[in-house]
């Protein structure tokens, strides 16, 4: 079998790490871009901000404050896909990932799945926005020209 470009070659420890890799990441910029938004306006942080259904919102200053460290959150963990995962087809895998496991981790700190729409919403956005940027930073990586020649120019 001839060798090919970029061969694929399945690694579950590869996969299971760049997951946790992509948790770790999602979370710690998520309290990083929580706790600039509270020192803004003088709030206290707490784990409602990340877990709780009901702090997301439009109605009031906290929760369009919430939701904007959400939306930011998604195009740092954007960037992070581009740096750990590196392929274009396989952002929408590690960016729904990602979210169904915030999604376990909110139904389990709230003891209910998530009803409110507008928590849906948030995430939705999130999600799409963390794929689509996510794949198209990766995919112009990805489309960069391959140098054929090694050996420096030289100028005549």
């Amino acid at each position: 079998m001839a060798p090919q470009f970029r061969s694929y070659v399945w690694d579950p420890a590869l996969i299971i790490s760049q997951i946790m890799l992509m948790q770790a990441i999602y979370y710690s910029s998520l309290g990083l871009w929580l706790a600039l938004v509270d020192s803004l306006v003088q709030s206290n942080p707490s784990l409602d901000q990340i877990f709780s259904y009901e702090v997301l919102g439009f109605a009031t200053s906290p929760g369009r404050l919430s939701t904007m460290a959400f939306i930011l959150n998604a195009l740092t963990c954007a960037i992070g896909l581009l740096y750990f995962i590196r392929r274009g087809k396989q952002c929408l895998d590690f960016t729904a990932t990602v979210h169904f496991f915030h999604l376990l981790g909110c139904w389990i700190y709230n003891g209910y799945f998530p009803t409110a729409l507008t928590w849906w919403l948030v995430h939705t956005v999130c999600t799409a926005l963390m794929a689509v940027i996510g794949e198209y930073l990766c995919m112009r990586t990805e489309l960069k020209e391959i140098p054929l020649n090694s050996a420096p120019k030289s100028s005549v």
